[in-house]
This record gives C-alpha cells, structure tokens and sequence, in this order.
C-alpha cells in the first residue's frame, strides 16, 4: 500500500501543477480559464482526499512516516483548498474585494501552495530533505 501512496503523491504533484499553471496562462491572457478549469478542481480535490485517506489507511496499518511533518505538508492541501473555497465563495458574493482576483484566480494560488505542500511530503516520505 506504501507503493500505492508514492505513486498517488506524484500523481497529486501533476494535478496541482497542471492546475497552477492553467490559472498563470489564464491570467497572462487575461482570460478566464473556461468551465473545464472547475472539471479540474473536483479532480484535484478527489486525487487529494483519496491520498489523505490512503495515507490514513497506513497510520492505521502501523507505518508511521520518518517525521511528523510529512502530516501537516499531506494534509495542508486539504486545508488550503477548504481556505480556497471559503474565500472564492466570499467574492462571488462581493463580500471581499481583491483587486484582480477572481474565483478561480484563487484556486491557481491555492494550486501553487498545495503543489509547494505535496512536493515537500513527497520528500518527506522518500526521505528526502
């Protein structure tokens, strides 16, 4: 199962990175990134539960990773996407105003932190850094 959760990790690096780089190209064009972009984002938080959940499954099998910030590096993710939608939500309603900053401005920021997390629990889980 541990080879599972690695190959998974480096699967959830490849969405966030496609999803941050969608939202920079969008944002260089001035466009909005079109419909599929939110397709994207029920991916991203799918691929990134599923590993939370099979990282669980392990802690509960007994494997523990090498230091307890692989735990806050896996499940930091979840929590910058939950910060993502509650924010995304505030601006659709015109409670906060962010100069240049749309809806899913905010999840291609969110992509870029959660790609900066999952990167660092790989290298935590690999042993590497």
């Amino acid at each position: 199962m541990s080879g599972i959760h690695e190959v998974v990790g480096f699967i959830v690096l490849g969405v966030f990175t496609l999803g941050w780089s969608w939202a920079g190209w969008a944002a260089l064009r001035r466009r909005e990134p079109g419909e599929r972009f939110w397709t994207w984002l029920v991916v991203a938080q799918s691929v990134a539960g599923a590993q939370a959940v099979i990282g669980l499954i392990l802690l509960a099998g007994g494997l523990r990773p090498s230091t307890w910030l692989h735990y806050v590096y896996g499940f930091g993710p979840l929590v910058i996407l939950a910060i993502g939608h509650g924010l995304a939500r505030e601006l659709r309603r015109g409670r906060v105003e962010i100069p240049m900053l749309e809806p899913w401005g905010v999840f291609g920021l969110a992509s870029f932190i959660c790609f900066g997390l999952s990167l660092r629990a790989l290298m935590t889980g690999l042993g590497i850094g």
